[in-house]
């Protein structure tokens, strides 16, 4: 049997919006469960989001230190941000990501992974990308505020963001995703196998 994930939508007979945000909102649906009975479930609605692991000629990731306050740690992680336009191309806003979270820009373009991070309480969806050919961008670095002001940048070998993925010293969802696929796709098929940066993404359709 072939393991694969299946769209399927239950009937919704009830649905309100009890908060919105900037980013995004929180909804409650009342949904018919496969006995008949009513069930109620609160969710986040989120526009989605993009990853970006920067792998460059030395085999290291390019990292990023953040304070993320939910959590109350400053976390590594690997460059990432919203998908601010509905419909936005993703490889579009992974180049701008990684162009103002590390004023860098890379030539070859893969996706790497596309995952719901959290699919029992936020309909947030995530693509990875592996990018490769790394070079510094041209012109002035792009102005952080807020938390990004505080971040620290740094290159680590794929293998050792597993192992603290392992060790449980690593935390961040995109980063640990993307490392242990990069790993499996070298260690299988290897990266040239891997998707085009502008393959279909169902969760989240865009224009090319």
């Amino acid at each position: 049997m072939q393991l694969k994930d299946t769209p399927e939508e239950w009937r919704v007979v009830a649905s309100t919006t009890p908060f919105e945000g900037g980013k995004t909102s929180v909804r409650t649906d009342d949904v018919v469960m496969p006995d008949g009975t009513v069930a109620r479930r609160d969710y986040q609605v989120h526009p989605g989001s993009v990853a970006v692991l920067a792998l460059d000629e030395a085999g290291r990731v390019l990292v990023l230190r953040q304070y993320r306050h939910p959590v109350r740690h400053k976390l590594w992680e690997i460059p990432a941000g919203l998908l601010d336009v509905p419909g936005e191309n993703p490889l579009h806003a992974a180049q701008r990501e990684l162009y103002e979270e590390a004023h860098v820009k890379a030539e070859d373009w893969r996706v790497l992974a596309d995952v719901y991070p959290t699919p029992g309480g936020c309909d947030e969806a995530v693509r990875i990308f592996l990018a490769r050919d790394l070079s510094e961008a041209e012109g002035e670095r792009f102005e952080v505020s807020e938390e990004e002001a505080d971040m620290e940048l740094a290159r680590v070998p794929v293998d050792e963001l597993v192992r603290g993925a392992l060790a449980g010293e690593l935390h961040n969802n995109c980063l640990v995703v993307g490392a242990l696929a990069v790993m499996a796709a070298q260690a299988g098929p290897g990266l040239e196998s891997l998707r085009p940066a502008e393959a279909p993404w169902p969760a989240r359709p865009f224009e090319k």
